[in-house]
């Protein structure tokens, strides 16, 4: 691939991993920048949601539309975008359990489809529902909706770009996670706002177990983000 052309220097590249608590990220991110400089901004880059967070065709249009508006970049595309991307970036990204991420998409699904939990993941795309975290920090953006098998050197590969990323943050310590960014860029990002949450619901343990065993790189990223963050500061990995 070709890389972006954009008339803006810096900007800033969220990894936004789906049930990580980056929705709420992204509106505090709106709040200091305005909704027009956060792409995508429905309206402005359109209407539909698959284009929107995942194309990256549809992305590459709106850098070339209105580059010199957008500031942030969001959506659901994995880190190795922003290769793609002119000029300077400012990598960020949320991690969060395991299974418990996986379990909160399941039981989003679960509120529409009102299936046992055992069938929704069953149900679940395979690229969302087996080490999706390892993906989006390792894979190219025209591999991830391929059936890939990934093993130990997706992982490594996902650890050394985690620990070049300049701000890494845990969505159990979110609010630490947003304390630091502002104090380290200055952001205004306002009160904290709690989005797209599920109801808690009973879960098997052999599910729990699956769900482990089927994210078991992701399990191993995660752990590796702890010890990351707590080598450095407690809520924030940050380059020096």
């Amino acid at each position: 691939m070709t890389a972006f052309a954009s008339d803006q220097p810096h900007r800033y590249f969220f990894v936004h991993i789906m049930k990580t608590g980056g929705a709420a990220l992204r509106r505090g991110l709106m709040n200091h920048f305005g909704d027009a400089a956060v792409y995508p901004t429905k309206g402005l880059d359109g209407t539909d949601p698959m284009t929107l967070y995942l194309s990256i065709d549809h992305l590459r249009e709106r850098l070339d539309a209105r580059g010199d508006q957008i500031r942030v970049i969001t959506g659901h595309f994995p880190l190795r975008t922003a290769e793609l991307i002119d000029g300077r970036v400012t990598t960020l990204t949320l991690l969060r359990e395991p299974v418990e991420r996986s379990l909160s998409y399941v039981r989003q699904r679960r509120f529409a489809r009102r299936k046992p939990l055992e069938d929704i993941y069953d149900d679940l795309p395979g690229g969302l529902a087996h080490n999706h975290m390892t993906k989006m920090l390792s894979l190219m953006p025209e591999e991830m909706f391929t059936r890939m098998a990934l093993n130990r050197d997706h992982l490594e590969r996902a650890k050394q770009a985690l620990a070049g990323m300049d701000a890494v943050g845990l969505q159990e310590r979110f609010e630490d996670f947003r304390d630091e960014l502002a104090a380290r860029f200055g952001w205004r990002l306002g009160e904290p706002e709690i989005l797209h949450t599920t109801a808690r619901v009973d879960v098997p343990e052999s599910l729990r177990a699956r769900i482990a065993a089927d994210n078991a790189l992701d399990v191993e990223l995660y752990e590796f983000a702890k010890q990351l963050l707590a080598t450095g500061d407690d809520h924030l990995a940050a380059k020096s």
